[in-house]
């Protein structure tokens, strides 16, 4: 696994040094297509690339969000029409060549179950599950504005976080990639902690200007 990740890194890097916001594009919508190209690497590069003056952070933020929307709108869509039982074969059959497992698409469905339609938009904190929380959502047939607001804007929140983490960090923007494959599960959900907490500061603060 470790070569697998360090192959990734390489082939990301140089992807976005030839390419620029359109490699960015490109990897952000794969990733959020079901291809398991890790959005901690390649928004946290473009970070660091930012620091350097090489890229915008603005716009950074701004590619890796709709190119996630993009490619979440194409795994909604092979959910709606597949729906499970074809979801779960095509899985089964060729979802090893993607990285794609079937006990993975299974947590998805659990969470959509669990949490319902929000989870459209806390999953895009979350490493791994932001991958395939899209197929539930088709499958059950959210109603697509509603989806794709909330993956956008879910989506616009990670892009910022790891662009601005790179961008923080420098040079030194590879060794972050360690620690979200470690500690993946405590820091989604300290993201999702301080996203809810920041909401929740808005509205008591717009309460008390009443």
């Amino acid at each position: 696994m470790h070569h697998i990740i360090e192959f990734l890194t390489l082939l990301i890097v140089k992807i976005i040094e030839t390419s620029g916001y359109l490699g960015v594009f490109t990897l952000m919508t794969f990733e959020s297509a079901l291809i398991p190209i890790p959005s901690e690497i390649t928004m946290t590069f473009s970070g660091f690339l930012a620091s350097e003056g090489k890229m915008s952070l603005f716009t950074l933020c701004l590619v890796g969000g709709f190119a996630n929307l993009i490619g979440s709108l194409l795994a909604y869509w092979f959910g709606f029409w597949g729906q499970e039982h074809f979801v779960r074969t095509l899985i089964k059959k060729y979802g090893k060549f993607i990285l794609v497992s079937e006990d993975e698409f299974d947590k998805s469905m659990k969470w959509f179950k669990k949490y319902g339609e929000s989870i459209a938009f806390f999953s895009r904190l979350m490493p791994i599950v932001r991958t395939f929380i899209s197929l539930p959502c088709g499958i059950a047939k959210m109603n697509l504005w509603k989806f794709s607001y909330l993956t956008l804007i879910g989506s616009l929140i990670w892009s910022f976080i790891l662009a601005h983490i790179g961008f923080i960090l420098g040079s030194n923007w590879s060794k972050l990639e360690v620690y979200y494959r470690k500690y993946e599960l405590l820091i989604g959900t300290l993201l999702i902690a301080l996203v809810i907490y920041f909401i929740w500061h808005k509205i008591k603060k717009i309460k008390g200007c009443r």
